[in-house]
């Protein structure tokens, strides 16, 4: 096995800065083949991103991450997005339900350290739990969304999961993603327009009032301290550059587009 780090990536990331994430998707399907899937958590990104996967033919799972605490609205638009676009979308559960979680550990996202321990037993462990399946997970992070993500690179690398996290709409604008969102009628998760700019967890995310930050109702009751649930490395500090990934030599020559030569 062999090490790809962030730094291995520079390059292609500067070159994937032209690329539309209708591209990005395509070479992902290209390199990874069924060893890439689309994370989505039914907000409109995620959902954009779904009917990109569905109108160009790309056969790739749609991972959905059911905390067991989610609006029945977000449940129904995964539900959607399944029937309307025909995609395979994967729900991957916590391993204990709310009331077991609240009975052995308390109410935990009352406070910042709980809330921190709350979203990795309910959103991360699901996640690690299909670790080794794919090689590549790609998300709806995108720079317009402001505070840690003003920065988010396209390709990241994501140790613990030892996967290639791909940000295909990086540097979609919110301006491009409204247009593309309306030109493709493409399916939006009814709570945006009740006010409620992201969407989580029914405990922990409420609506936002037009002069606040768009993140301003995740995680309201603790403060502007709790702003990521830690899912994503680049929002947490993680994805730095003594982290690698542990894959296949000829795996990361194909991502790079190179060939290692290891003859003397």
């Amino acid at each position: 096995m062999a090490h790809l780090t962030q730094a291995d990536l520079q390059a292609l990331n500067e070159t994937f800065e032209s690329r539309t994430p209708v591209e990005l998707l395509q070479w992902a399907a290209t390199v990874f083949g069924r060893r890439v899937a689309l994370m989505s958590a039914m907000q409109k990104a995620g959902t954009a991103l779904a009917h990109m996967v569905y109108a160009h033919g790309l056969a790739m799972d749609v991972l959905f991450v059911d905390t067991g605490v989610m609006f029945q609205e977000t449940l129904d638009t995964r539900d959607r997005v399944r029937q309307e676009y025909g995609l395979n979308v994967i729900t991957l559960s916590p391993e204990l339900t709310m009331e077991q979680q609240t009975r052995a550990h308390g109410v935990l996202y009352l406070t910042p350290e709980g809330q921190t321990r709350c979203c990795e037993m309910r959103k991360t462990e699901p996640l690690l739990a299909v670790r080794g399946r794919y090689d590549a997970l790609i998300g709806g992070l995108r720079r317009g969304e402001g505070e840690r993500r003003s920065r988010v690179p396209i390709l990241a690398v994501d140790s613990r999961l030892n996967v290639l996290r791909i940000n295909a709409l990086a540097n979609f604008s919110n301006e491009a993603l409204e247009a593309y969102v309306e030109a493709n009628n493409v399916i939006v998760n009814p709570l945006h327009a009740q006010g409620y700019t992201t969407i989580g967890c029914n405990r922990c995310t409420t609506p936002v009032l037009p002069n606040e930050p768009a993140r301003a109702g995740r995680w309201r009751h603790l403060g502007p301290w709790a702003m990521y649930c830690g899912i994503n490395p680049t929002d947490v500090g993680r994805s730095e550059p003594h982290e690698f990934l542990d894959w296949p030599q000829d795996l990361i020559d194909t991502v790079l587009g190179q060939k290692t030569d290891f003859a003397i």
